[in-house]
């Protein structure tokens, strides 16, 4: 049975809870590209398995490993998934928790591309600077 794309992307999310980075990164193209918009550390393109394991770890280095992402609600459409998350994290003994919509792209079964949308930029680029 193929999956879906919703179901995709929803076991994307629930591989990364459980710290299953490969289980993750099987869900992506080769080829896929990662944005993440504003001016913090992370922010930035990443192409490749390989600079989104580096996004992976520079992201959890800030954080000391305390971060997670609650899932709200996945909407799908053709080749396009719309997750509604909060972005949960502590840094530097700041607790935060960021509104975000993550877009997701899917071609043959694998995710291509990956947009963050944050709910306040300016906030997340502090916290993460």
């Amino acid at each position: 049975m193929i999956p879906n794309n919703a179901s995709i992307v929803r076991k994307a999310y629930e591989d990364f809870a459980k710290g299953d980075i490969p289980a993750v990164l099987e869900a992506f193209d080769p080829s896929i590209t990662w944005h993440v918009p504003g001016r913090s550390p992370i922010s930035g393109d990443y192409n490749g398995r390989d600079e989104i394991v580096g996004f992976f770890k520079h992201t959890m280095e800030l954080c000391g490993g305390i971060f997670a992402i609650a899932l709200h609600h996945v909407l799908a459409e053709e080749n396009l998934v719309v997750a509604l998350v909060t972005v949960k994290a502590e840094r530097n003994g700041r607790s935060a928790a960021f509104p975000e919509v993550h877009v997701w792209r899917i071609a043959n079964g694998k995710i291509t591309e990956f947009r963050e949308f944050q709910g306040d930029e300016q906030t997340e680029d502090r916290f993460w600077s």
